[in-house]
């Protein structure tokens, strides 16, 4: 069934393939014809580029909306600008945004930033150009030239022979071989590397291919193939776990897991799923690593082989390999796929407990491992630990680089200006306010305790006139209200008192007792007596401001505090002698 060709195993076997993949190797002819150039013109191409095949989607699965996708992109772009620092700390979020699909637009780049091959790129600058412009081993040139027809041949980035694809394709397979000379080119390495220059450049597809190779899957692809067979005894173990039917009528037909699990594990089922479901099993794959392979082939083995119907149908070994060369479609739909995907209760930590009783086992019956292969590490988190990248290793380097100019000095002054002003708003909003008394206080209430600095007065100065004036000045304050409230009026004495307090308020009150006019009279009665004490008079002249001060400031806006309370001076004679008359009389006398 199959043979030993320069120390592996070849793959061109029926007994590693599908029927779908068989057929696509017998019609791969007309991916070699010259005659395939127009073969595009009469097929029509799906969303990721198939014109026909097994692989090819019908549009009948419904795509995100545009709302939900923009969403994802956001996410991810804002994931991949502080990679580190979610790898590290968020890494269970990163995990489940895998599960969901990465965006189509952000795939190859997360892909990259997933499998370290973002930083081994960086490590080693111009690496991949060393090697591609060497010629390579004549002995892997040859066999990789063989198989460049092979690989997707109804996909339209290799479906010509010297196209584009297919040269990338080459480079990257043969700068593999010189920079691991040791392991050089293996058949199943091919479909890897297409899977990746399907959504990345050839240089970024080289280090992705490395990192699988030896972190991913070490050991697959080397002579002899022995981790490969180590990985089907391991399969096949926790197989009992999962399904037990399975198990049993695989173990009781003799079915050896090198049969069915081969192409599925060294392909990453590149060549057996349905392309929507491989793009998805690829993200949480290079996520979480092996394990996500592990449970797609026990989800496979246990929907066709884990049902006593199903295996009545099936009672031999040759009716039991086309049955899983030939998977239901049901069962590798995207959405049933990666359910059951999650529901398999298979952890890292499984995978390693059997590596370790089957290399125990394989050491016993069959000696040491010809190729010691190097630890495998399980998901993106442990290599991003492994090997603790620099910050400008993670950085995105920009596809479209602008030749933007540099900046004027005007600019730049302007700039300048901006932080000075900025710093002033910031120093006028750092000033303390000024408690300011409240001018309006009344006789109930309490004494306010007395202020750290309290505001000097403003200076008035007054010429006191010697005649009084027959008409009210013409610049008479726009904010002295024409009402006096009533209880002011009520404190204030009827008289005028000798003297003045010294704390006059600074405006009149806002309301008027209802039998003092609207509106100042334009002259003075005419009846007022010359026996008007002259003291009084002088005194009341001189606290009453002819103008008001610049800085005035409303009492509803600043409710401080009150000034002192000062008694009011006693009752005089002249008080006593006016208290008996009238109010018209008094007006007279006054």
């Amino acid at each position: 069934m199959a043979h030993i060709e320069n120390g592996r195993q070849s793959f061109d076997t029926m007994s590693i393939r599908t029927i779908s993949s068989s057929r696509m190797d017998d019609e791969s002819s007309l991916g070699s014809d010259s005659e395939i150039n127009g073969f595009t013109s009469d097929r029509q191409t799906d969303k990721y580029g198939f014109i026909g095949g097994a692989q090819q989607t019908d549009g009948s699965a419904q795509d995100l909306p545009p709302q939900v996708l923009r969403q994802r992109e956001v996410k991810w772009l804002d994931m991949l600008s502080h990679w580190d620092k979610w790898m590290i700390k968020r890494f269970n979020k990163v995990r489940l945004r895998c599960q969901k699909g990465i965006p189509p637009a952000l795939r190859g780049r997360a892909w990259l930033y997933l499998s370290g091959g973002k930083v081994k790129k960086e490590q080693n600058h111009g690496k991949f150009q060393e090697l591609d412009s060497q010629p390579g081993d004549p002995k892997w040139v040859d066999v990789i030239e063989k198989d460049l027809h092979r690989q997707f041949p109804f996909h339209e980035m290799f479906v010509s022979r010297g196209g584009h694809g297919q040269q990338d394709l080459f480079r990257v397979l043969k700068a593999y071989t010189l920079y691991r000379p040791e392991e050089g080119y293996c058949q199943a390495q091919a479909p890897i590397a297409a899977v990746l220059l399907m959504h990345m450049p050839a240089e970024d597809a080289f280090w992705g291919l490395l990192q699988i190779c030896e972190k991913y899957l070490p050991g697959y692809y080397s002579p002899g193939l022995e981790a490969i067979q180590l990985d089907g005894e391991i399969l096949f173990a926790l197989l009992r776990r999962v399904s037990p039917l399975a198990y049993r009528h695989l173990e009781k037909h003799k079915i050896d897991p090198i049969l069915y699990m081969t192409e599925w594990f060294m392909c990453a089922f590149s060549r057996t799923l349905p392309w929507a479901s491989v793009l998805r099993v690829w993200d949480m794959f290079l996520c979480d690593g092996v394990k996500i392979i592990f449970r797609v082939g026990l989800v496979l083995l246990k929907c066709m082989l884990g049902t006593r119907e199903k295996l009545k149908a099936y009672q031999g070994q040759y009716e039991t390999m086309e049955l899983l060369r030939a998977i239901e479609p049901r069962y590798m739909q995207e959405g049933f796929l990666v359910r059951e995907i999650l529901e398999v209760p298979v952890t890292a930590r499984d995978v390693e407990r059997e590596n370790y009783t089957q290399l125990k086992r394989w050491k016993k019956n069959r000696g040491e491992l010809n190729f010691k292969s190097p630890p495998r590490l399980h998901g993106a988190r442990i290599i991003l630990l492994a090997e603790p990248p620099r910050r400008q290793d993670l950085q995105q380097n920009p596809t479209i680089v602008l030749d933007v100019p540099e900046p004027t000095p005007q600019l730049k002054k302007g700039k300048e200006e901006k932080k000075s002003m900025k710093k002033r708003r910031s120093i006028k909003k750092s000033l303390p306010k000024l408690n300011i008394p409240n001018p309006y206080s009344l006789p109930s209430d309490p004494p306010p305790p007395p202020a750290s600095y309290p505001p000097a007065p403003p200076p008035v100065i007054i010429e006191t006139p010697e005649t009084v004036p027959e008409t009210v000045p013409e610049t008479v304050p726009e904010t002295v209200p024409q009402t006096v409230p009533e209880t002011v009026q009520e404190s204030v004495p009827e008289t005028l008192p000798e003297t003045v307090p010294e704390t006059v308020p600074e405006t009149v009150p806002q309301t008027v007792p209802e039998t003092v006019p609207e509106t100042l009279p334009e002259t003075v009665p005419e009846t007022v007596p010359e026996t008007v004490p002259e003291t009084i008079l002088e005194t009341v002249l001189e606290t009453v401001p002819q103008t008001v001060p610049e800085t005035e400031t409303d009492p509803l806006q600043y409710q401080e505090e009150p000034p002192t309370y000062v008694p009011p001076a006693k009752e005089t004679p002249l008080q006593r002698s006016t208290q008996s008359l009238s109010s018209t009389d008094q007006d007279t006398y006054l």
